[in-house]
């Protein structure tokens, strides 16, 4: 809670200030909130609105235009502590060990180098090694 940044968004009623002042004392009721989310799987529709803003996509485009635009929405603090803890939970206990996306501090990097470091021994000791790619990635474009 004391991490997020504290933003004023005319749709969130509670300022987040508010909730960074009052974290020790609320900080029991919202975990039990979040529990009960995660428990029964549903999330309250008062998380699901937000105010939405219109932001220019490029500095030199015309602010009359809708196309010129992309829809920002921000969304209640409370909504937003909810994502956060989901998003922890998934990447820290969820995710293999060995998988570099959604992940901090690893990157194609690090999967390049768990692959490297998977060949070169079994190269030194004589076996053989394979690898077998498969780039999925225009497959989601059409």
């Amino acid at each position: 809670m004391r991490s997020l940044p504290n933003k004023h968004c005319s749709s969130d009623p509670q300022p987040t200030w508010l909730l960074q002042a009052n974290a020790d004392i609320l900080s029991p009721f919202l975990c039990q909130l979040v529990n009960s989310c995660l428990e029964h799987g549903i999330v309250p529709s008062s998380f699901k609105s937000g105010y939405v803003t219109p932001l220019l996509k490029k500095a030199d485009l015309d602010a009359a235009d809708v196309k010129s635009c992309r829809p920002i929405t921000n969304l209640s603090i409370v909504s937003k502590l909810l994502e956060r803890f989901v998003a922890q939970q998934l990447t820290t206990s969820l995710l293999p060990d060995l998988q570099s996306a959604y992940r901090a501090y690893h990157s194609t990097e690090t999967a390049v180098l768990n692959v490297v470091g998977d060949i070169l021994p079994a190269l030194d000791f004589g076996n053989l090694a394979l690898q077998s790619l498969l780039d999925m990635s225009v497959a989601f474009d059409t």
